[in-house]
């Protein structure tokens, strides 16, 4: 790793879990239901096609992440979950037990991604009292996140029987205790003991200042919706800044991977590509368009509203907002909707460049996941890391 802690010689990519279900285009019930066979069919395809592992999200319209992370570790080998949480809605002990029993039957291949702002009508639905509570979200975030890394780090394993006093019978737990503006736990421990030490990778993203503070003190992956490279760019830049802060409250520095949610399609030919991608969106009426982008602009989400920006700015040129990169699945997808369209020589030399920039986690999806999975698989990853292996042989690393 070079001096800068925020970046990282390895890069890693992960696939998308369509649990809201799937199809070949957006605005229209879904095709394909996310039902246990297709799930576990996009799972092991992604797993064949060369992925690391796969996002699992969490929402309204989602099918619950614990429940798809723990069914497809069955049928898969190598393949890492990485199951999104939000605080406020589990108790930070028990999210940190769920997720050390689904690292030790996972053999050690679990993740969790700390999702603090979603949507406030969805959060409201669930009974979130700071749905709508931008700041004090982060500031329960950290709580959260100190609850759950202090018992992972404290607990020893599982007793056989919570009755036994003999030693052979028991493992020595230390207590948490923590007390807080949202928390208090007495006592609290995590059974059983991670396969990870001292616990699971934890992926946390936003765009604000207050989640980049966060990140910076807890988060292992740090996440951004995909932007233009120039805007990445002022982002990252913006979390080393957060991370010097820390650095100067705490003595340390924390390396930190960062990463990126976007959407990517493959195809023989640019031409090829470019429609299918406005295929995706074709046969969409403008009141569901109107409907999605009435919903988006009522966010309260920093990172929302810059993709709103990036959309509306590239209105005119076709939703065109850089070589390669398209926003039209903004106007009926939220969150990480710019799109890389084209060969797999250019998507391969844009993600290049992303990487170069520091972006080494990237976390992609297209319409349908299941084949899509398989085309980026077969077609482009193989040529990033040949072309990302020479590009450090050249530099002598």
């Amino acid at each position: 790793m070079s001096a800068d802690p925020i970046y990282r010689d390895d890069v890693e990519f992960g696939w998308f879990m369509p649990t809201m279900g799937d199809g070949t285009s957006l605005g229209r019930e879904s095709e394909r239901k996310p039902t246990l066979n297709y799930l576990t069919q996009v799972a092991q395809t992604a797993e064949r096609s060369g992925f690391e592992f796969v996002l699992i999200p969490t929402g309204g319209a989602c099918v619950d992440s614990w429940v798809v992370g723990s069914a497809i570790i069955g049928a898969t080998t190598t393949l890492k979950p990485l199951v999104a949480v939000r605080p406020g809605l589990i108790a930070p002990v028990l999210t940190a037990r769920m997720a050390a029993a689904l690292d030790n039957l996972s053999e050690g291949r679990a993740r969790i991604n700390i999702v603090t702002g979603s949507s406030p009508a969805d959060l409201e639905e669930l009974g979130d009292p700071l749905a709508r509570a931008h700041d004090e979200k982060y500031t329960r975030t950290r709580e959260y996140l100190d609850i759950i890394k202090g018992v992972w780090e404290q607990s020893a394993g599982l007793a056989s029987t919570e009755f036994s006093s003999g030693a052979e019978a028991s493992v020595d737990n230390n207590k948490v205790y923590f007390k807080g503006d949202y928390y208090e736990v007495n006592g609290g421990t995590s059974r059983p003991a991670t396969v990870q030490k001292p616990g699971l990778p934890i992926y946390f993203g936003g765009s604000s200042p207050m989640a980049k503070s966060v990140g910076a003190e807890y988060a292992d992956v740090f996440l951004m919706w995909s932007e233009p490279l120039e805007m990445i760019k002022q982002q990252i830049e913006e979390l080393k800044e957060s991370q010097r802060k820390h650095a100067e409250q705490s003595g340390t520095i924390r390396p930190l991977r960062v990463g990126m949610r976007a959407q990517v399609l493959v195809r023989d030919t640019e031409e090829e590509a470019w429609e299918a991608a406005r295929n995706l969106i074709k046969d969409v009426d403008p009141e569901t368009i109107e409907r999605a982008r009435s919903t988006f602009s009522k966010t309260g989400a920093t990172g929302q509203n810059r993709q709103n920006a990036i959309r509306d700015a590239a209105a005119a040129n076709d939703f065109v907002v850089g070589p390669n990169l398209w926003a039209g699945l903004s106007n009926l997808r939220s969150g990480g909707a710019l799109m890389f369209v084209g060969t797999p020589d250019q998507v391969s030399d844009r993600l290049l460049e992303y990487a170069e920039a520091g972006i080494t986690s990237f976390i992609l999806s297209s319409y349908p996941h299941l084949e899509e999975a398989q085309i980026f698989g077969e077609s482009t990853l193989p040529l990033f890391k040949e072309k990302w292996a020479q590009r450090f042989a050249s530099l002598g690393r």
